[in-house]
């Protein structure tokens, strides 16, 4: 990971799991973010999304907690976060169910969740959106595109095959690291495109 200054104080990164299947990825991202020194990660689960979690990995609210420097209640939209003068460097809600990919398309600030992405994207910071359905219908592809002409970056967590993936833990790590990428913290760890003369090893 690329480091910080020392001087430079820690940068914050909101995370938002939400209740579509591929909660690992939000899981992981806090991960990563706790080996960053330089920066500060903000947690909102919704409900749904701690429902999943517990479903797919056994984790609770108070497990996902304990990943997170700074956790909210969704229902607490008069958090920090819900306000554009406490600075981040942006968001990412990982996964994107539907339901909250239309709230945030549509401006509808039901939730903490929902309210902090708006206003991401009301202060012109990155959004990203791990967006989880398939196959998608057309409200989901407006829903999409209304984000991405508001500034977001609309990305499906798909498999990066030419980064010899011998795992779904490599897979999801792949995800997670390109994901980083967009708020300028580049991993070492990363298999990164070199080209056709450099191929990884065929994945068995």
């Amino acid at each position: 990971m690329t480091p910080q200054p020392a001087d430079r104080p820690r940068q914050r990164l909101i995370v938002a799991i939400t209740g579509a299947s591929g909660s690992i990825y939000g899981l992981r991202l806090l991960e990563a973010l706790r080996e960053l020194p330089d920066w500060e990660s903000h947690l909102v689960v919704s409900e749904a999304g701690v429902l999943n979690t517990m479903h797919e990995h056994g984790l609770g609210r108070k497990d996902l907690a304990s990943l997170a420097d700074v956790v909210y209640h969704p229902g607490d939209v008069g958090a920090a976060i819900a306000s554009g003068s406490f600075l981040t460097a942006g968001m990412v809600i990982a996964p994107t169910s539907m339901k909250t990919l239309a709230a945030v398309a549509h401006a509808y600030a039901d939730n903490l969740i929902t309210r902090a992405a708006d206003v991401v994207l009301k202060e012109r910071r990155r959004l990203v959106l791990l967006t989880r359905e398939a196959p998608l219908n057309l409200a989901h592809l407006r829903n999409m595109v209304a984000v991405t002409e508001m500034g977001g970056v609309v990305f499906p967590p798909v498999p990066a095959f030419y980064s010899g993936a011998q795992s779904v833990d490599d897979i999801v790590n792949h995800t997670v690291l390109r994901t980083l990428d967009l708020f300028g913290i580049h991993s070492d760890r990363l298999k990164r495109w070199k080209g056709l003369g450099e191929r990884p090893p065929p994945t068995r």
